[in-house]
């Protein structure tokens, strides 16, 4: 049940794009990101299903590669479909227990939303043992540098305890992960691997906080096949 987070190494995007933007929704030449993607599906060895990602909580289950569906988060419990997140700050979320895999989109709307509910809700209709679930929260920015208003921070905390924080220059701030993390624990979810590396932060990244116009990497989780 193997888990992959893309970087912009690779890829032949040009700028703002530089490397291997998988996003072809940010206005970077369709014959680039169609490129990437070839590259990335090379990389993996399985056909890849993306989503029109649009800060929700709905959740697709995909059992073939086919157009992106408007969703949030993925799951299927074939093997041998990978499943693809785009993100450029929000945290990418993947899902893996023996018998299925997801991922999911969880910004600060989806978080807020439930997203992360939604797709163990899913992953449950496959029988999956949360207790045995594995989560990966991939690269995101941290809260040391996603300043909200104060409003802002006190509204989503009170949707997400734990998740309101404060930037290095003392403004109030959202740490995704963490309140990602809460929610997790509260549903009784097994181990979360968290990566500590921030979007905003590392130039082998994309970053919409950072840059603006700029591409998106992606978190990537699958089945491998019986062999």
């Amino acid at each position: 049940m193997p888990v992959l987070v893309t970087s912009r190494d690779g890829g032949v995007s040009a700028p703002p794009y530089a490397g291997l933007n998988l996003g072809d929704h940010v206005g970077d030449d369709p014959g680039s990101v169609a490129a990437n993607r070839k590259l990335l599906v090379s990389r993996i060895g399985h056909p890849v299903q993306f989503m029109r990602q649009v800060h929700g909580a709905r959740v697709c289950v995909v059992r073939e590669a086919g157009p992106p569906p408007e969703a949030d988060a993925l799951v299927t419990d074939v093997p041998g479909l990978a499943l693809a997140v785009l993100v450029a700050d929000c945290v990418p979320v993947m899902f893996e227990a023996p018998g299925a895999v997801g991922v999911a989109h969880a910004g600060r709307q989806g978080m807020a939303a439930g997203v992360l509910a939604a797709t163990l809700a899913a992953l449950d209709e496959f029988g999956v043992d949360r207790a045995a679930l594995r989560v990966t929260l991939g690269p995101a920015i941290c809260g040391r540098c996603y300043e909200v208003p104060a409003a802002m921070r006190a509204e989503v905390d009170r949707l997400v305890p734990g998740s309101a924080a404060t930037t290095r220059a003392g403004a109030p701030s959202l740490d995704l992960r963490a309140g990602l993390v809460g929610q997790l624990a509260a549903a009784g979810v097994g181990p979360v691997v968290v990566s500590d590396s921030c979007s905003a932060e590392s130039a082998d990244l994309y970053s919409y906080r950072r840059d603006g116009r700029t591409g998106r990497f992606a978190g990537v989780a699958w089945l491998e096949p019986c062999r």
